[in-house]
């Protein structure tokens, strides 16, 4: 099981110039969940979900999708909204909506976490805001200090809700010290680090505890850096974008499936990664992504996509 453990969103679509919009299921945990439920994982959605008509739209997306609620809280606060709007380019700019919304109030006691849980995934807004952000990183901390599951961790960094980069590195190198696996984005470092390299940030967060870190970089593909001393940039697969929305949470889906599927998925054997591992797990989630990006809003590929695209995706990459 994997327990993903963050907010899921309404994403209010902006279309015809913002004249109208058109509400998504979506939030990066969310967004996760799903991918990992397509490509065939077992995984539970670890949430509060509002009671409200927003939040039983969340609710049926993700049930509909197979992943497990028998974690979530139902909640009476509302739903968290996002409003989205996409450039020429495919890139999509967020304004939230976020005070007294389900997402943020865990109380003492919780999140609670299926007792089969092998990877903890969570990150973006949940994480850090209050009151709810500390009760999520006690839970990561108790796993990580009991040493059983693997922690994965991505930031996806919101500016319009973390204030200022100096006030926002803490709440983020928290996690990052937890975790086995982080992703992140060149945009999220970029933000957080604006005077740093991406990669020498990645570096700098090694040596924080994690065993992998990934930084994505969009259409130039991804990097890879281990505890054990490999440093890959792999390309990105060459695809018709038609939006970028939900590609990175796509990306984590098919780098925790890849880990899963090639047996390195525990905290004694994430280390233990060879390069011609971590060559097929990066090259894997690039592939996830790009099928995202080749259609509309947060819809990553089910585990036959994937497959079926596979192999023509990986034969026209020029390898580094």
């Amino acid at each position: 099981m994997i327990s993903v453990i963050g907010e899921s969103v309404v994403d209010m679509v902006a279309e015809d110039g913002g004249r109208t919009y058109t509400g998504h299921p979506g939030g990066s945990p969310l967004n996760v969940a799903v991918g990992l439920a397509r490509l065939g994982d077992p995984t539970a959605f670890v949430a509060r979900l509002s009671s409200g008509v927003l939040g039983q739209t969340l609710r049926a997306h993700a049930a509909a999708n197979g992943v497990d609620l028998r974690w979530a809280v139902t909640a009476s606060e509302p739903a968290t909204l996002a409003v989205v709007s996409v450039d020429e380019a495919g890139q999509a700019a967020y304004d939230f909506y976020v005070e007294g919304t389900a997402d943020w109030q865990w109380r003492d006691g919780e999140p609670h976490l299926p007792a089969e849980t092998q990877v903890i995934h969570t990150g973006s807004v949940a994480a850090w805001r209050p009151p709810g952000g500390d009760r999520i990183a006690d839970a990561v901390a108790r796993a990580r200090a009991e040493g059983r599951v693997l922690i994965s961790y991505d930031p996806n960094i919101r500016p319009a809700l973390l204030g200022d980069p100096v006030s926002a590195r803490p709440l983020i190198e928290r996690y990052v010290t937890l975790a086995h696996v982080v992703k992140a984005s060149e945009e999220d470092l970029g933000w957080l680090y604006p005077e740093r390299q991406a990669s020498e940030v990645a570096e700098g967060w090694l040596a924080l505890g994690p065993d992998l870190v990934v930084v994505t970089y969009g259409g130039e593909g991804c990097l890879g850096l281990t505890r054990g001393g490999h440093a890959l940039r792999r390309p990105a697969i060459p695809v018709q974008v038609v939006d970028t929305v939900g590609a990175g949470d796509a990306f984590t889906a098919g780098l925790l499936d890849g880990l899963l599927r090639g047996g390195r998925a525990t905290p004694a054997l994430i280390g233990e990664l060879s390069e011609a591992e971590l060559v097929g797990i990066l090259d894997r989630a690039t592939i996830v992504a790009g099928l995202t990006c080749r259609r509309a809003g947060a819809n990553p590929p089910t585990r036959a996509e994937l497959e079926a695209a596979g192999w023509a995706a990986t034969a026209q990459r020029t390898f580094s």
